[in-house]
């Protein structure tokens, strides 16, 4: 999932390097993804009234949900 996430946020972006993603696992059945990026980056990966932003949070939904657990994605400023 963390990988997925990666992908689709450095292609999205200008400055593909400024991407990092940490993984936080608060209990076994939840995973929290915290999405970093440029500052002039930011406001592509949330897109025009975060539907960019929503559109990565649906399909990290799908993708947990087909392993049995429940994923979060936070996006830093």
């Amino acid at each position: 999932m963390k990988e997925f996430v990666e992908f689709i946020a450095k292609h999205l972006v200008d400055n593909p390097d400024s991407v990092s993603i940490e993984e936080a696992n608060p209990n076994e059945k939840t995973i929290e993804l915290t999405l970093k990026v440029g500052a002039d980056d930011v406001g592509k990966v949330i897109g025009k009234q975060g539907k960019t932003a929503q559109a990565m949070r649906t399909l990290l939904t799908a993708i947990a949900a087909k392993e049995g657990k429940r994923a979060i994605l936070k996006i830093l400023d």
